[in-house]
């Protein structure tokens, strides 16, 4: 029962089947619109309200922390002001920074339990919170959102440990998953300042290596957080700007098409698609893909995985078409490689 709650405030509907929980889970970092904060619900009486001060308040205490962090992650889709409320409070965020580094210890060794796994993800799912929050604030005189201080204080770098982890073990897949649904939260946003903070650190060949050899769950929020990165123009420049940061993307990717041909996925897939397309966008990219492009997504090799997927088809059809126009090619014939 503990392991069903890992993914609280993650996860709605924590008692319903893993494949539901996991469908869930990608739609709301995945899908092609950002949710938007809903109302306060007019049900949601004044003592409700005390209710999550009074959590809140118990955050500051080790003592009654743990059952503060698991109300208020129940409550993060039905109060849309509880990020503000949780940045602006004293002491919160330290509480909640605190919850992490605490089980920095137990991941190398890998001894982390289902239990600790559950409280951290609890704790993430509040950053998480405050991570997507659009509401603005003045800060000596200009204007702050929660999420530019967010970044600002390089909270998701305490995550960074958490998507190091290699075992496969169900609490270090959940908190890997977990972690990377804050990233994403961030991405989602389409804002420049989210893009070029990422930039500056290793979330990029952290987003690799789970696309190499991650669940199926985290391959695909991690592709997502890649194509994100992909269709913002500094992250393109940045990830074509040398030869050895475009093929490692490269192979990743190619690596990937292989093993959906084995194994499909055609949410996976739309992802992986969409990040060679927008390659296709860079022209000396768009050179080497003349090379590289793994030849199932040139056949009919996904044609069955893709029958009622039109936008991914789309997507298919203009990479082929943005491949085939346009080559240049040195006197001998052979196209240039990237300087």
């Amino acid at each position: 029962m503990n392991q069903r709650r890992t993914q609280q405030g993650i996860i709605k509907g924590i008692d319903r089947p893993l494949h539901m929980r996991a469908a869930a889970f990608l739609d709301q970092f995945v899908s092609k619109a950002v949710i938007q904060s809903q109302p306060v619900p007019t049900a949601l009486a004044q003592v409700d309200r005390e209710k999550i001060y009074q959590w809140i308040n118990e955050l500051s205490s080790p003592e009654t922390r743990e059952n503060a962090l698991l109300e208020l992650s129940k409550k993060r889709e039905s109060v849309p002001d509880l990020a503000p409320m949780l940045w602006h409070s004293f002491g919160t965020i330290a509480a909640l920074l605190q919850e992490i580094v605490n089980i920095y210890p137990s991941i190398n060794p890998p001894t982390l339990t289902a239990h600790q796994s559950n409280r951290v993800c609890n704790a993430l799912a509040l950053l998480q919170c405050v991570a997507s929050h659009p509401e603005t604030r003045a800060l000596k005189d200009r204007v702050l959102s929660c999420r530019s201080a967010f970044l600002a204080a390089h909270i998701p770098l305490f995550l960074y440990p958490f998507l190091h982890t290699v075992s496969k073990t169900r609490p270090f897949e959940y908190l890997r998953l977990t972690s990377l649904g804050v990233i994403g939260a961030l991405v989602k946003t389409d804002e420049q300042e989210v893009i070029n903070f990422l930039l500056t650190t290793e979330i990029i060949p952290l987003c690799l290596r789970i696309m190499e050899s991650g669940s199926e769950l985290s391959k695909t929020v991690a592709t997502f957080i890649l194509q994100k990165i992909l269709l913002d123009d500094t992250g393109l420049a940045y990830i074509c700007q040398t030869y050895e940061r475009f093929s490692h993307v490269a192979m990743i990717l190619g690596k990937m098409v292989l093993q959906l041909s084995k194994e499909p996925s055609a949410r996976l897939l739309k992802h992986v698609v969409r990040c060679y397309l927008r390659l296709s966008d860079n022209p000396r990219a768009r050179e080497a893909l003349r090379q590289c492009l793994p030849d199932q997504l040139k056949d009919t090799t996904f044609a069955q995985v893709l029958k009622d997927d039109t936008t991914t088809k789309r997507w298919l059809a203009q990479l082929v078409k943005n491949l085939q126009e346009g080559q240049v090619t040195d006197p001998r014939g052979i196209p240039l490689p990237p300087q």
